[in-house]
């Protein structure tokens, strides 16, 4: 049944291309281009999809699931310093960028299927094609400057109660999904500090 997976596949990354419209709507051709550089993958829960101390070579964009990005300091503790639910895109860009072993790993917490981009394919693409250029710049200019800096500030200057009500902002659409113990590593708080926040609020 050829015909039917195909259109299957068409289904699953046509929520890619409606995600992607929102930043910068591509041509057609360059829509085929950004799909040469495609795969599909599934992961169960628990899998990792960029371990930590590996070189990457792809990033990824979440159709199905829920992931973590997180940290494991020299005793062992790990920091949440990031949640993807359906529609983002988990991946360690600065590893990317700098092909360097990543600091970060990404892990599923639900079952999850992500379509995997090319590193070096998407890269020769970006500076060939103008369309694609506009795409990523308005991408980094709404994830890295309007909604990164402000968070990352945040983190830094808000004590524990006023960044769990920032999560809350900013991922309660998801926070029922994650588990206690994942939020604390987020906060960089225990499990026990977080349940007496709740009370407090």
């Amino acid at each position: 049944m050829p015909h039917i997976q195909a259109y299957t596949n068409l289904a699953k990354f046509a929520f890619l291309r409606a995600i992607l419209n929102r930043y910068f709507e591509l041509p057609e051709a360059s829509w085929q281009a950004y799909l040469s550089c495609c795969s599909i993958r599934e992961l169960k829960k628990g899998d990792i999809l960029y371990p930590l101390g590996d070189i990457p070579t792809s990033f990824a964009f979440l159709n199905k699931g829920l992931m973590r990005a997180y940290v494991i300091d020299a005793k062992g503790n790990e920091f949440n310093k990031n949640f993807f639910a359906e529609g983002r895109f988990p991946g360690s860009m600065t590893a990317l960028l700098n092909q360097t072993p990543s600091k970060l790993a990404v892990e599923a917490l639900e079952d999850c299927e992500v379509i995997e981009v090319n590193f070096k394919r998407f890269r020769k693409l970006l500076f060939s094609d103008p369309a694609m250029m506009q795409l990523h710049i308005h991408y980094l200019e709404t994830h890295w400057l309007l909604e990164k800096e402000p968070k990352e500030i945040g983190y830094l200057q808000d004590e524990a109660k006023h960044r769990y009500l920032a999560f809350l902002s900013d991922y309660g659409e998801i926070a029922p999904r994650l588990s206690q113990y994942h939020i604390a590593g987020y906060l960089g708080i225990t499990p026990t500090q977080l349940s007496r926040l709740k009370k407090q609020i």
